[in-house]
């Protein structure tokens, strides 16, 4: 084995000054994605067995990474075959790579679930994408989805120059919530789902790499596109770099200069790492600055969540979902909690509902409440008075479409969630942020976002001001529902240039 590592070692390509160039990233790709299947096949004789037998490309069923889960599930990475049309439908790529396989997996307690697998036939990635430039989006947690839907759609109408791959991670492991979001954005299917679920940061970071690495190694994309600031992100951002293949990130730039926030952690490691940088507004391009990041990589393109918005809001109103669930348009709040800081420790949320009840005297608080929150509403006094007396309406977390219906219907939302500061913002609906920052500080000078903590106090007068004064906002440079196509037009010009380069 010594002198078989010793004789890759020394056919390994170098990368010089060229390392983000096309060329010399696939030169390592190749070398990479060989050496691994090869190592792989020294190691185990079943691998050797599938190797010698019909199938004589990568298997990712046949590396895939399977982990123990904290609640005693274990999950591994699956290829989905959904029959959702693909941009590649009628490319002459074989049927069988189209067909559709699913299998039931069992959790701990005891309940079915049916999950995306692959079928019998070997089948790889690179058999499923052709074309000459490979975009792999990566989705993990729901926010992440109305990002990547507009720009997958984008590159679906390039198929001359663009090939798509969707890697879902499974770091929101609801998998009726995600088939509904995936449907409300008419969004394909996720081609790839990994399946990682829930755990701490570390756990869930490290799960995410451990399963991503032989996606990315068999796809043998040109580009891994990342979005927002959730594990995922980071987790992908790292294996892409460290293989050599370029790295955008979407929404970058964004600091709430707190570094107690997860997200704030991923952002700036994501940021420092990432060959393409797409920025949502002038502070975030002015944070990259700042920081060193070079100019030549930092896009000004626009909201790409903002263009979701626009294309659906329509069939969002269409739903009715506020008479739907009984509530008349313009006279309810809605409530949203998820980050750690409030919802954590009991005390805290316990003051929050508090501060929170003026404004469930006057106007019904409707809640859809997060995974993470829900015990934590449960074992709240305040929240169970709220209720009792009708001012508190707890709901199942809503799909995309009703969510922007309920949120378009409010009179006012309550919300520590990032993404929403910008909704609120394009709906012209009144924000209070119960959060003492913000990273998208464009919702508070041109919006309709206030940042007011969770002081009681505080809380009030913004309530108070917000009923004596018609709220007025700007629509922030570039939210025109176009930012879609700048990404993919600056992805094209970019491809271009690199492959005029290694010509």
């Amino acid at each position: 084995m010594r002198e078989r590592l010793g004789a890759r070692d020394s056919a390994l390509p170098t990368r010089g000054s060229a390392l983000g160039t096309r060329g010399s990233g696939l030169a390592i790709r190749e070398w990479r994605l060989r050496f691994c299947c090869e190592f792989r096949s020294t190691r185990s004789a079943d691998w050797r067995a599938r190797s010698s037998g019909a199938c004589h490309t990568p298997l990712i069923r046949g590396v895939r990474s399977s982990w123990k889960r904290s609640d005693g599930r274990t999950g591994a990475a699956s290829i989905s075959r959904a029959s959702t049309p693909r941009p590649w439908a009628n490319s002459g790529a074989p049927p069988s790579a189209r067909s559709s396989s699913r299998a039931t997996r069992t959790t701990s307690s005891g309940n079915s679930t049916e999950t995306p697998t692959s079928s019998s036939r070997c089948v790889s990635v690179t058999e499923l994408v052709p074309g000459p430039f490979k975009v792999l989006s990566v989705v993990g947690a729901r926010p992440n989805f109305m990002k990547v839907a507009p720009i997958v759609a984008q590159l679906q109408t390039r198929p001359d120059l663009f090939s798509s791959v969707i890697v879902h991670t499974g770091q929101h492991y609801d998998e009726k919530l995600s088939k509904v979001f995936f449907d409300d954005l008419a969004m394909p299917m996720p081609d790839v789902n990994l399946n990682v679920g829930s755990g701490s940061h570390a756990q869930q970071t490290a799960a995410v790499m451990a399963a991503f690495e032989p996606v990315l190694l068999e796809s043998r994309a040109d580009l891994v596109l990342v979005v927002g600031d959730v594990n995922s992100t980071i987790a992908c951002a790292l294996v892409a770099v460290k293989l050599g293949v370029k790295v955008a990130h979407v929404e970058a730039g964004l600091r709430s200069f707190d570094r107690t926030m997860p997200e704030e952690i991923n952002r700036i490691l994501t940021d420092q790492i990432s060959d393409l940088l797409f920025t949502t507004e002038a502070s975030a391009e002015d944070n990259l600055r700042a920081e060193g990041v070079p100019a030549d990589k930092i896009h000004f393109v626009g909201n790409v969540m903002i263009d979701a918005l626009l294309t659906h809001r329509e069939r969002a109103r269409a739903l009715k979902t506020p008479t739907a669930l009984g509530l008349q348009p313009g006279a309810y709040a809605v409530l949203t909690l998820h980050r750690p800081s409030n919802v954590d420790d009991a005390a805290t949320f316990e003051r929050l509902i508090e501060a929170l009840s003026p404004i469930a005297n006057e106007l019904p608080l409707v809640f859809p409440v997060h995974p993470r929150t829900r015990r934590r509403v449960a074992d709240s006094p305040s929240a169970a008075r709220l209720a009792e007396r009708g001012r508190l309406r707890l709901l199942d977390p809503l799909g995309y479409l009703e969510f922007i219906a309920l949120l378009d219907g409010s009179r006012v939302t309550l919300t520590d969630s990032g993404g929403i500061q910008e909704e609120t913002t394009i709906l012209g609906i009144p924000c209070l942020t119960l959060r003492e920052n913000t990273e998208r500080p464009v919702t508070v000078t041109s919006g309709t976002n206030v940042i007011v903590g969770t002081d009681p106090e505080r809380i009030t007068a913004a309530w108070h001001r917000i009923k004596r004064e018609p709220v007025t906002a700007a629509r922030p440079p570039l939210w025109d529902g176009q930012t879609a196509r700048r990404i993919v037009d600056t992805l094209e010009t970019v491809f271009t240039v690199d492959q005029q380069r290694s010509a």
